[in-house]
């Protein structure tokens, strides 16, 4: 197998353990899916935050991300308010639960994230696997 090849499937292998470790203690403590806590993450974090731009952060179709948005909106944790720059679009808002959920959930994927990553690389070493990951996904998008 060629070192390429190689990275690439142990990239996939990881990802998949990290993401499920992530997700079922999101789902044990708070009945959260990692999608969902990473589309709450990404409304509160885009100024503005339309559909489309929910979509493209989370690198999914724009009807993926309009059914994650529906299905925070069914559990009051997000609404959509006219955008009155654009008629087409809404924006995205969390509502005050969704934003208490943030706040308690957000520490619990800090808290997996450093067992997970932080306690096996160095500061350095995060910094750099971050820079390096950023430039393949700069590739892609």
């Amino acid at each position: 197998m060629t070192e390429l090849r190689r990275l690439f499937s142990d990239s996939g292998f990881i990802h998949a353990r990290f993401v499920a470790t992530v997700d079922l203690r999101l789902r044990k403590e708070f009945g959260l899916t990692l999608s969902l806590f990473d589309s709450m993450a990404a409304i509160e974090d885009v100024h503005a935050c339309r559909v489309h731009d929910l979509a493209a952060r989370l690198g999914m179709t724009s009807g993926g991300a309009s059914k994650l948005v529906d299905r925070l909106g069914a559990l009051g944790y997000c609404e959509r308010r006219p955008n009155s720059g654009d008629r087409r679009s809404s924006l995205l808002d969390l509502t005050p639960a969704g934003r208490r959920l943030l706040g308690q959930a957000a520490p619990v994927v800090d808290d997996e994230l450093d067992r997970l990553i932080g306690q096996v690389l160095s500061e350095p070493q995060v910094k750099e696997l971050a820079r390096i990951i950023r430039a393949l996904r700069a590739r892609i998008d």
